[in-house]
């Protein structure tokens, strides 16, 4: 995906905010009190002030990479945040682990298919975390150009509900 490596920064702030009304007029994230979402890399679909418009509405949770897997906090305020594993501001606080009570999950990925298949970063960390949370509607959130056709997948790879980009 070498137009990831080339994006120039207002321009990934524009695709994101549109992106993300997107979401904020989806029914299942009008429906949704507690929410999975990431702390986005500058190659991603931008997160951040998302997260801070919603979390005082909403539950949200944040990922923090702790050795080979994925830990869930809840997102309290820029302040509440740290930087971990790969420069990603991380929340602080205690593991949070009642799966099912998870109504969304917004999933990065550096491509998606129209199948609903997710390509990660190759380290497997959503790999090992979207199993633990089966009834949870998961939508993968990415740029245009980040959607295929097609793309490979293995046996243990988790399908998204539904892929979110502009058309």
């Amino acid at each position: 995906m070498a137009e990831l490596k080339t994006l120039n920064a207002a321009f990934v702030m524009q695709l994101s905010a549109e992106i993300m009304e997107l979401l904020e007029k989806h029914p299942v994230f009008k429906k949704a009190h507690t929410l999975l979402l990431y702390h986005s890399l500058p190659d991603e679909v931008n997160t951040h002030d998302f997260i801070r418009k919603w979390s005082t509405q909403k539950h949200i949770l944040l990922p923090v990479v702790t050795g080979n897997e994925l830990e869930l906090r809840w997102y309290t305020c820029p302040s509440g945040l740290q930087i971990g594993a790969y420069g990603i501001e991380e929340p602080v606080g205690k593991a949070f682990t009642d799966y099912p009570a998870i109504d969304l999950a917004i999933i990065p990925g550096v491509a998606f298919d129209r199948k609903g298949n997710r390509l990660g970063r190759g380290k497997g960390y959503y790999d090992r975390l979207l199993p633990l949370m089966p009834s949870t509607y998961k939508i993968g959130i990415c740029f245009p150009f980040q959607l295929l056709e097609e793309i490979p997948t293995e046996p243990f790879d988790i399908c998204m509900n539904e892929i979110l980009t502009l058309t």
